[in-house]
């Protein structure tokens, strides 16, 4: 009996030397994450003044004349260094519009709340540094972002392209190598578009190259594809995405983005029910910053919906987005926009009568806070 005494103490002794030392490894863990925050609001008013009171084709601004809390969003992130060659980053947002227009599939619904990022990153010495990301993540797809404290667009409004031609997350295995300043390359095993939970047995790849050939000129070169529709591996949705941004005396900055998308047997082809679907799309912005404090944003886009699976409806859509931008502080954006946007088919509502006219003009002020 004494002898176990003695092994009971002691076992105590050094169990509690080891939560000493866990703790102080959860504390040496914990000292090095970062948190980082991002709101967004705004003011909508559709000159349509549509009695549904909606912004139509706008998904992350789509409530008209009034004002709305977009996103709220704060981040959680362990930088991977030398170090220490793992980290990791979790974006949780809530909010009256974007949470649910991203909100991925296979999780639990909800209108206000989203996981945006939740991923575990591991730098594998090899080479340069080969970057692994695994988990959920905003795709590389695309000229515009989501938005959050790191990056926002140049206009408050999204392009069309941003909405209806590329998916918004990812769920899956991201690989990152930069060869040099000139030259870096991805690759991505994913789930599919906005799928947290896959809906088949099959995988899609994502493939981006970035270029830098010459100074402040940026090159991304962006291809994914791979089955989207509920149990079917047959069918495939591919998309080819181009961005060019040239900065030109500092001041002018010019970015263009180009995507060609397509997807076989498409049940959402308004045309066919079941046909192939195709649509493509070119936008182009322009920044002029004259001084730290302001700057003017347009954007001009157009977009062909050649069968109306993006849309809902067969159409040629254009767009064009003046938004000027003033920073009050440091961490305080104010942003006034003006939008017009036309199609060749009616389908944006007015007054009473939904889906009655072929233009919508918009007018918007938004403010964001970041840290």
């Amino acid at each position: 009996m004494k002898k176990l005494k003695i092994f009971v103490i002691v076992s105590m002794f050094c169990l509690s030397f080891s939560g000493i030392s866990r703790a102080e490894d959860a504390g040496d863990i914990l000292k090095d994450v970062k948190v980082n925050g991002f709101v967004s609001t705004a003011y909508n008013h559709n000159l349509n003044d549509p009695d549904t009171r909606m912004v139509n084709y706008r998904p992350f601004n789509m409530n008209a004349n009034g004002f709305n809390v977009d996103v709220a969003e704060l981040v959680f992130q362990k930088e991977a260094t030398e170090e220490s060659n793992i980290g990791f980053r979790t974006d949780i947002m809530y909010g009256y519009t974007i949470p649910a227009a991203i909100h991925s599939t296979g999780v639990a619904q909800s209108n206000d709340f989203d996981v945006q990022q939740a991923y575990v990153r591991y730098v594998a010495p090899i080479g340069s540094g080969l970057t692994l990301d695994m988990g959920k993540f905003i795709t590389e797809m695309g000229a515009e972002v989501i938005e959050g404290y790191d990056a926002w667009n140049y206009n408050y409004s999204r392009s069309l392209l941003f909405y209806y031609t590329i998916p918004f997350t990812h769920t899956g295995l991201r690989a990152t190598y930069k060869f040099n300043d000139m030259a870096t390359v991805m690759g991505q095993i994913l789930n599919g578009w906005d799928n947290v939970v896959d809906n088949n047995k099959a995988k899609s790849y994502c493939a981006h190259l970035i270029l830098t050939p010459i100074e402040n000129t940026m090159l991304n070169l962006k291809y994914m594809s791979g089955p989207e529709q509920n149990n079917n591996e047959s069918n495939i949705r591919s998309v080819a995405n181009a961005n060019l941004t040239v900065t030109l005396l500092e001041k002018l900055t010019l970015n263009f983005d180009y995507v060609n998308g397509s997807e076989q047997k498409d049940p959402n082809n308004v045309v066919t029910a079941n046909g192939d679907s195709k649509w493509s799309g070119l936008a182009g912005a322009i920044r002029y910053a004259a001084s730290d404090r302001y700057a003017i944003n347009i954007r001009a886009e157009t977009f062909s919906d050649n069968d109306g699976a993006r849309t809902g409806v067969k159409q040629e859509m254009t767009e064009i987005t003046i938004t000027p931008e003033f920073t009050i502080k440091k961490n305080l954006v104010i942003r006034p926009e003006y939008r017009h946007d036309v199609s060749d088919q009616k389908v944006f509502d007015k007054g009473s009568n939904a889906a009655s006219e072929k233009g919508q003009d918009t007018v918007a002020i938004n403010m964001f806070f970041y840290f």
